[in-house]
């Protein structure tokens, strides 16, 4: 199982992002709101827990919908890959519809609001994702991740976004023109990790993660790990 791990003080341990070998997948990212509840449940456990649960990704978030209440808003993908039975892609945002949906096979984008929301950078970073795409089957393996890896960490800001500012309202203000980046990077706020996670025809995963060392935005490390799904 490879994940990115969450290292807030008193969130320790939970996830936005993972993958196992058993072919289970998750991502989280939180809904932008205004007013956060120190209270809620932590959001970084969803993904973990599934990634360890034997449910299957449907039944999974059919059960999260259910505490939804229980969180500060969030969206969550969760999928079954298996080069046997086929992909089952789900989705489930809390601050939308009160059931989850099975995803049909397409590109889909999520930021920080519901699924395909276009906030303008969205809309930015699917075309510059799309473009990659379509070139991906001439690129080695390699150059198609740094690609990839280009596109999370680009800067532009994309503006004006009355969306971003009516679901931000006055918490996104200060730092709008970072915010409406694919890339975020603020004094305190922003991207410190990039994942970029492949799989071919075969079940063979590549798992790449681009990470900030010790808070400074000038020094990354990058790790690389290959594993075939056993599903």
């Amino acid at each position: 199982m490879h994940t990115g791990l969450d290292m807030e003080e008193g969130k320790e341990g939970g996830t936005w992002l993972g993958i196992s070998t058993r072919g289970k997948l998750g991502a989280l990212t939180n809904y932008l709101q205004p007013q956060q509840d120190p209270e809620a449940r932590g959001r970084g456990e969803l993904v973990a827990h599934f990634l360890t649960t034997d449910m299957d990704s449907l039944s999974y978030l059919k059960k999260v919908s259910t505490e939804g209440h229980l969180y500060n808003g969030f969206n969550l993908i969760a999928a079954d890959l298996s080069t046997t039975k086929g992909d089952l892609v789900c989705y489930y945002g809390n601050r939308g519809r009160p059931e989850p949906i099975v995803l049909t096979p397409g590109t889909y984008g999520l930021s920080n609001a519901l699924l395909e929301t276009p906030w303008r950078k969205l809309c930015f970073g699917k075309k510059l994702f799309l473009e990659v795409v379509e070139q991906s089957h001439v690129l080695p393996k390699d150059t198609l991740v740094n690609q990839l890896l280009d596109v999370l960490n680009n800067e532009e800001a994309q503006l004006p976004d009355p969306a971003i500012e009516d679901q931000g309202q006055e918490y996104v203000q200060p730092i709008l023109s970072k915010y409406a980046a694919v890339c975020v990077r603020c004094p305190n706020y922003g991207t410190r990790t990039n994942t970029i996670i492949l799989v071919d025809a075969d079940g063979h995963v590549t798992f790449t993660e681009r990470s900030m060392l010790n808070k400074d935005p000038s020094c990354w490390e990058t790790n690389t790990y290959e594993f075939m799904l056993q599903s």
